[in-house]
C-alpha cells in the first residue's frame, strides 16, 4: 500500500469515526445532555448538515492544491472534535458536530481526486476504495473503542481522541501525500457544469435515498441491539467492531468489483444487500442469531456501494468539477443520514419504541435507491456495441475466392471474432472486373 494512500485513509479513519461513533455513544450523550434517544438523534443530524455546508469551502478553494486542502479539513477536523469533547449542553453539542462536520464531505472530494489521480492504471477504484479502508476500519476498531470509552469511562474522551488522531494525521498527509496539481479552473460555474446532465443527478438521489434508508435502522443501532436482540450494553462494542469487520469487507470487495464490472450496477448490487436486511430487520423476530447476522448484512451492503458511487461522481465532474462531484456524494451520503435518522426517530415516536419498525421505515428509501442506480446502469452504461466486445484468434491460414475463376490466398496475422465459434473479417482483393460475393473461411 503506497504510504500516500495509507496518509488518506488516515484522515478518513478520523472522519469515519466523528460520523459514526455517536450511534455507539448515543445512550450516554443523551443522557450527559439531559434528552432522550429519539433527540440525542439530532446530534447525527447535526454533523450530517456540517457536511453540506462545508462543501463549500471547494468553491472558494479550487485553486488551491489538494494537499493543502486536506491538511486543512485535518485541522478543522480537529477544532471539531476538541470543542465537542467539551459540550456541556444539547445547543453546544449540536454545534461542535456541526463544526466537526464541515471538512467530511470536501475531504472525501478531494481525497477521492488524489487517490484516482495517484492510482496505477485500471486499479482506480481499489485505489479509492484503500483510501475510504480508513472510513470501514474506523467503524471496526474506532467506533468500538470510543464506545467502549463511553462505556466504561467517558464519552468525552472519544471526541478528545479524535481531536489527536486527526493532528497526527496532518503530519501524515504533510509527510507522505506528493503534490497533486489542482483541478483544471474552469470558475464556479465550470465547477458545477456537470449538474446540466441527467446522470449525476441519477447517482446523488440514490445516494440519498439508499443512506436514508439504511440509517433509518443504523442510527439507532445501539438500542436495536438491546431492545431487539437482548444483548447487555456491555457487549455493544464488540457488534460495532462487528459492523465495521463488514463495512470493510464490503469496501474492499465493491471496489474489486467496481473494477471489473459496470460501477453503477455494482453499487445497485450493494444496496440491495441492504435493502434485504432492512427487511428482515422488519419480519425476523429479534434474537441474539438474527441480530448478529443483520449486524454484519447490512454493514457490508452499506460500504459496498462506496467505492463505485464515488468513482462514478468523480468521473462524471471530470473536466474542472472533479471535488465537487466527489464532495456531492458525501452530502447525499450524510444528508441520508440526516433524513434516515430523523425518519427514524419519528418512526420509534409513533410505533411505541418498536426498533423493528426503523426497518419498516427504511425499506421503501432503500428499494427506491437500487431503483434509480439500474435505471443508471441501463441508461449509461449498457453498451451494445459489438467491437468492444471483440477479441483476437490467429489463423494459419485464410483462403479468398470470388464468383469469378481467379482465388487468392492471404495470410492473416490474426481475424476479430466476437464469438469463439465464429469468424468476423472483412477482406478485400481485386480480381478481373467484379469482386462481388466474397467468401473467407478458415484453412
Amino acid at each position: 500500500m503506497k504510504r500516500s494512500l495509507l496518509a488518506l485513509a488516515a484522515g478518513s479513519f478520523i472522519l469515519g469515526a466523528a460520523e459514526f461513533v455517536m450511534m455507539g455513544i448515543l445512550p450516554q450523550a443523551a443522557a450527559a445532555t439531559n434528552v432522550d434517544i429519539p433527540t440525542a438523534g439530532h446530534y447525527i443530524s447535526s454533523y450530517a448538515l456540517g457536511v453540506c455546508f462545508g462543501t463549500l469551502m471547494l468553491v472558494v478553494g479550487r485553486k488551491t492544491p489538494p494537499k493543502r486542502l486536506i491538511i486543512l479539513f485535518m485541522v478543522i477536523a480537529f477544532v471539531g472534535n476538541l470543542l465537542s469533547a467539551f459540550a456541556v449542553n444539547e445547543p453546544m453539542l449540536l454545534v461542535t458536530r456541526f463544526i466537526a462536520g464541515l471538512p467530511h464531505g470536501a475531504f472525501f472530494g478531494t481525497a477521492t481526486f488524489v487517490a484516482k489521480t495517484l492510482a496505477d492504471k485500471g486499479k482506480e477504484a481499489q485505489s479509492v476504495s484503500l483510501m475510504v479502508a480508513g472510513q470501514t476500519i474506523a467503524n471496526m476498531l474506532g467506533v468500538p473503542a470510543g464506545t467502549l470509552l463511553a462505556e466504561f469511562l467517558s464519552w468525552r474522551l472519544t471526541f478528545g481522541f479524535l481531536a489527536a488522531w486527526a493532528a497526527m494525521t496532518v503530519v501524515l498527509v504533510a509527510a507522505w501525500v506528493p503534490a497533486v496539481a489542482p483541478v483544471k479552473d474552469t470558475g464556479i460555474k465550470g465547477q458545477f457544469r456537470f449538474l446540466s446532465k441527467p446522470g449525476p443527478w441519477f447517482i446523488i438521489a440514490a445516494i440519498f435515498t439508499g443512506n436514508a434508508g439504511v440509517f433509518c435502522w443504523w442510527s439507532y443501532v445501539s438500542p436495536w441491539l438491546q431492545k431487539s436482540g437482548g444483548w447487555q450494553s456491555s457487549l455493544v462494542p464488540m457488534f460495532m467492531m462487528l459492523a465495521g469487520f463488514g463495512m470493510v469487507l464490503g469496501g474492499l470487495a465493491g471496489g474489486w468489483v467496481t473494477d471489473h464490472w459496470r460501477h453503477a450496477g455494482t453499487a445497485a448490487l450493494g444496496q440491495s444487500v441492504s435493502c434485504l436486511g432492512l427487511l428482515m430487520v422488519l419480519v425476523v423476530p429479534g434474537n441474539h442469531v438474527s441480530t448478529t447476522i443483520l449486524t454484519f448484512w447490512i454493514a457490508f451492503g452499506l460500504f459496498f456501494v462506496n467505492a463505485p458511487q464515488l468513482l462514478l461522481m468523480a468521473e462524471a465532474g471530470q473536466g474542472g468539477g472533479e471535488l465537487i462531484a466527489g464532495a456531492a456524494a458525501q452530502i447525499a451520503f450524510n444528508f441520508g443520514n440526516a433524513v434516515g435518522s430523523a425518519v427514524g426517530g419519528m418512526t420509534l415516536n409513533a410505533l411505541a419504541m418498536n426498533y423493528r419498525f426503523t426497518g419498516l421505515a427504511g425499506l421503501p428509501l432503500g428499494i427506491l435507491g437500487v431503483a434509480l442506480l439500474a435505471i443508471y446502469s441501463w441508461r449509461y452504461e449498457t453498451d451494445t456495441d459489438a467491437i468492444h466486445r471483440l477479441r483476437e484468434i490467429h489463423v494459419c491460414r485464410a483462403r479468398v475466392t470470388c464468383d469469378c475463376s481467379h482465388f487468392t490466398e492471404v495470410h492473416l496475422p490474426f481475424v476479430p471474432v466476437a464469438h469463439p465459434g465464429h469468424v468476423a473479417a472483412v477482406a478485400w482483393a481485386v480480381s478481373g472486373t467484379n469482386p462481388m460475393s466474397w467468401m473467407l473461411r478458415r484453412t
